[in-house]
């Protein structure tokens, strides 16, 4: 993230300032809130691929339904988690693979998406724009609220007793069951958590762009993928980290932005950032080894 700033800053110095950082990350809040949502489901050992699609369809619901009909938006909303978590219950009880019912739903959302809202429009909710809009003093919202995220979670998940079970039974399931614990509560709960983050993330999506789309959001699967193991997370249950996952949100982010800098056609961006993360992790890998030698 700091080389990254730094390229940043040489090629185009008037970005380091207060209108500079706010431009460059007025998105990277939702691709937080999605990472986010992404490491509440890989800490029990599983994986969304849905988790693009849902954020597209929650920000459609909040251009229609939660500007239209405020009470029946929410209620959609909650029945959103509620399905997640249906679907986390549905993987452990039938012991399915979560990349195969995870993509399955991907279509249900994206087809929902298009019956809700069949060409892009919609209106976000005035108070939702001021939110997400807000202007704070010295720092942008966006990075306010992404460390503010990245706290939070970081309490809840690595510091609290409760936190240690739910990392536990993506870690060590046999241990965690034999210690009396509900293996299917905890897998609910965090497919729980993952809905209410990709809730958060549609809605300050559509904040942000003021309207939505059926495909706004495609691309946040593998960005948040992408940010859970560039913040030093593992595709082995238990083995996350909230603040690196937060980090690696905005640094994807930020490799937009120098991409864009460098005159790099966004069709050629995803993959730049896709080999970013391939040099990172390969990075990672050669000094695990060397860390292992010296041991």
């Amino acid at each position: 993230m700091a080389v990254l700033l730094v390229a940043i800053f040489v090629i185009q110095p008037r970005a380091m300032s207060y209108f500079g950082l706010n431009l460059m990350l007025n998105l990277a809040l939702p691709i937080a809130f999605a990472t986010m949502a992404q490491l509440c489901v890989i800490t029990v050992n599983d994986l969304d691929l849905s988790i693009g699609s849902f954020v597209s369809f929650c920000a459609c619901v909040g251009a229609t339904f939660l500007n239209d009909t405020p009470l029946l938006g929410v209620a959609v909303l909650v029945g959103c988690v509620g399905v997640y978590a249906a679907v986390g219950a549905l993987i452990h009880l039938r012991n399915l693979p979560s990349i195969v019912v995870t993509l399955g739903m991907s279509f249900v959302w994206l087809g929902c998406s298009v019956l809700l809202l069949p060409t892009p429009g919609g209106t976000a909710p005035a108070w939702l724009i001021a939110i997400v809009k807000f202007k704070t003093p010295l720092i942008p919202f966006a990075i306010l609220a992404s460390i503010a995220l990245a706290l939070i979670v970081h309490a809840g998940l690595m510091k609290s007793a409760a936190g240690a079970v739910l990392r536990g039974s993506g870690g060590n399931p046999q241990a965690i069951a034999r210690a009396g614990w509900s293996l299917l509560r905890t897998k609910v709960t965090m497919f729980a958590l993952a809905g209410c983050f990709g809730v958060l993330a549609g809605l300050s999506l559509v904040g942000m762009t003021t309207s939505a789309d059926a495909n706004i959001a495609l691309r946040y699967t593998l960005l948040s993928i992408a940010g859970v193991i560039l913040g030093g997370g593992e595709f082995v249950g238990g083995r996350v980290s909230p603040i690196g996952a937060v980090l690696g949100a905005l640094t994807l982010a930020l490799a937009g932005s120098l991409l864009s800098f460098m005159q790099i056609s966004p069709d050629w961006q995803i993959g730049a950032q896709g080999a970013i993360l391939i040099v990172v992790l390969a990075l990672r890998t050669l000094v695990n080894r060397a860390e292992a030698r010296a041991a």
